[in-house]
């Protein structure tokens, strides 16, 4: 230890090392290295300082909290010859001692924090295994028959499944219900059969929040002439394992169960257990300043929430608190009129960034995470996700803004009196973004809310559910605070795999000095169970989008949609006879 000391002390002293270097490995606590840093700020250093972080998983329990004390902080990490981020920090553990049962391994719950870990993801050999579910292929999915909302009930059609869990018991299982643009997800409280019919109930709260909302809404048999009924599938039941792949956790008896793959043998088995891996915490007059981040990968962050109340989103995967139909229908001057009131919340986020200026993530890798990859919460300025890759996350990609504070009913512009709780200056560039959304399927690559002076540029975007990029919200053409957002130079395909009502590039509300320009959108997904086969756009602006330039965007055709615009949108020069990719799913 002396002697390492020494050629500390000796480097440092000719230069080989900065005084405001930190460098660390993966058998040390990262928040050690954190509060090195900070303590070197509180004693006087005022230059930035720099976490260097030598390849290896960093292992987080509990959120990593930097605050306005960790201003001027960077964390970069190391890359490979190929470019993979090699320092990863992770919420994940390890799951070990698999023992064979038949065609299954089974391997015991861990506990986290004194209790057993409860989970919704298991990647397996570096790979995300399917959860158990009644089907394989999304194609096979049933279809709902009918509703019952006063007496809360789904029908839908008898099948041996169905029967067999009515017999042995729902236990835990859950049902995933297509909705136009979004999936509930909804656990399962009873299954009883009536004629060729399966009638099937829910838990609170989110059955409550599934028959009393109207938009979305299953589509039954009165669905319009050519639309498709939504369909559904069933996971999480032990009776479900039936595929290689597939896994089931066992709450009750405490064990995980999994199907391996054709000569697969299990060497590694990774579970998430913590919900937010870093977070960015400043306040509007004492914000986290010059934060950067570099080189990191994020993984193994988990959402548990749906398993303890369900899922029901109002749109890009934010999800109903309260929610009904009015009567009379409510009128609103220069704006639709309105047929129901909504309040939101908005699911976790693997990083996440509140009351910070110039926070910046460049070169990180965001995956295999059980919600959204990163999110600008609130009170930003400044700040940037450049050259980062986001992919296998389960719901949105990048996320920035206010989706309407939970006190506000979502319909209403948010206009705030201190403008500094709007997210401003953010830049979106340059990114890779690909196979988000694969459990929640009303999520997008990049979704933004109510963000001024925002620029999402050069990323491409591929293979996702829903839209690719939505910006704005409100669905009001009043004017909030959403202003001179620009949306360039991004290149969009095979989007839709799931979800219609959708675009490559989507917008909401009034947004004076706004432009979508240079955007090149193609290759449109053809799920075969979309709700309205024709209901998918190039470009769309929707309710109350105003004040936006739409100019010389590429896409094969015409297919765009102004649906209750309000004033100031002018669209110039959007088709170029881009030919789409026959190879891929789909094209018009």
């Amino acid at each position: 230890m002396r002697i390492l000391a020494t050629l500390s002390l000796f480097a440092t002293c000719f230069g080989f090392l900065s005084a405001s270097d930190i460098y660390t490995t993966a058998n040390r606590p990262l928040y050690d290295a954190v509060v090195e840093a900070r303590e070197m700020h509180r004693k006087g250093d005022s230059t930035p300082i720099t976490i260097h972080l030598a390849p290896g998983t960093y292992t987080v329990e509990q959120t990593l909290v930097l605050r306005p004390e960790d201003s001027h902080l960077r964390i970069v990490g190391e890359r490979g010859s190929d470019g993979r981020c090699l320092s990863r920090i992770s919420g994940g553990i390890r799951l070990g001692q698999w023992r064979k049962e038949g065609k299954l391994m089974v391997a015991d719950v861990p506990e986290f924090h004194g209790r057993p870990l409860e989970f919704r993801q298991l990647y397996v050999n570096g790979r995300k295994a399917v959860r158990a579910r009644d089907m394989a292929n999304f194609d096979d999915m049933e279809r709902v028959l009918s509703q019952d909302r006063e007496q809360k009930i789904l029908y839908v059609p008898a099948n041996a499944t169905l029967k067999r869990l009515a017999k042995e018991g729902v236990g835990h299982a859950e049902m995933v219900l297509h909705e136009m643009w979004c999936v509930s997800i909804l656990r399962i409280r009873s299954i009883t059969q009536t004629g060729d019919s399966m009638v099937i109930r829910f838990h609170n709260p989110e059955s409550d929040l599934q028959f009393s909302h109207p938009w979305p809404s299953p589509l039954c048999h009165d669905r319009p002439e050519g639309w498709n009924a939504s369909p559904f599938y069933i996971t999480n039941h032990k009776a479900l394992l039936d595929q290689p792949g597939e896994w089931y956790l066992d709450l009750k008896a405490q064990k995980v169960y999994y199907w391996p793959m054709p000569g697969e043998v299990v060497a590694d088995a990774i579970v998430p257990a913590v919900e937010t891996l870093l977070a960015v915490e400043g306040t509007l007059d004492n914000m986290a300043d010059d934060i950067r981040i570099e080189n990191v990968e994020f993984a193994h962050a988990t959402w548990i929430r749906p398993s303890l109340e369900g899922h029901v989103p109002l749109q890009a995967g934010m999800m109903l608190t309260e929610a009904y139909r009015i009567d009379p229908i409510m009128q609103r001057k220069g704006n639709h009129d309105l047929d129901n009131q909504g309040w939101l919340a908005r699911p976790a986020s693997a990083v996440r960034v509140r009351g910070g200026k110039d926070i910046a993530f460049r070169g990180c890798t965001f995956t295999q995470l059980g919600s959204s990859g990163i999110d600008y919460e609130w009170g930003t300025r400044g700040g940037s996700i450049e050259g980062c890759t986001l992919a296998d996350i389960a719901g949105n990609g990048i996320v920035a803004g206010s989706f309407s504070p939970a006190g506000l009913e979502t319909h209403i512009a948010y206009n705030p009196t201190d403008r500094r709780e709007v997210v401003t200056g953010l830049r979106i560039a340059a990114n890779e973004i690909h196979d988000i959304g694969t459990e929640d399927w009303g999520t997008l690559a990049i979704a933004a809310g109510y963000v001024a002076e925002t620029e999402i540029a050069g990323n491409r975007i591929e293979r996702v559910p829903y839209s690719a990029i939505s910006l704005g919200w409100g669905w009001n053409a009043n004017t909030g605070c959403m202003h001179d957002n620009r949306v360039a130079d991004n290149t969009i395909s095979q989007f839709a795999l799931h979800m219609y009502d959708c675009a490559g590039i989507y917008t909401l509300g009034s947004q004076p000095g706004s432009e979508i320009t240079g955007n090149t959108v193609s290759d449109i997904a053809k799920p075969s169970y979309a709700h309205d086969p024709n209901h998918w756009f190039w470009l769309y602006t929707d309710e109350g989008s105003s004040n936006i330039w739409v100019h010389d965007n590429h896409c094969p055709s015409d297919k765009f949609l102004q649906n209750a615009n309000g004033p100031c949108n002018v669209w110039e020069n959007n088709v170029s006879g881009l030919s789409p990719d026959p190879s891929r799913n789909g094209g018009e």
